[in-house]
């Protein structure tokens, strides 16, 4: 698990804004560059996962026989 995968999505997108923020100001060494797109792109990835996972749920939201909702249990995906 990257330090990303670690994160909220709302820390990894807050810091996705503020990664994307530090790049755009500019100022930054062609390393620093390097090291925040690198960064920026990780966080990016963990946020859509995460999206992708939260749609996956409601999707799957089925009319119970009470009048109500209930979630089908869905499998994790491989994070590899």
């Amino acid at each position: 698990m990257n330090e990303a995968e670690k994160l909220s999505f709302e820390e990894a997108f807050k810091e996705l804004e503020d990664t994307v923020q530090r790049l755009e100001g500019g100022g930054l060494t062609l390393d620093e560059s390097i090291a925040l797109f690198e960064r920026g792109t990780k966080l990016a990835q963990h946020c859509g996962q995460q999206l992708d996972d939260a749609e996956l749920k409601v999707s799957q939201l089925v009319p119970s026989g009470e009048g109500g909702y209930e979630t089908t249990p869905f499998e994790e995906r491989d994070a590899s």
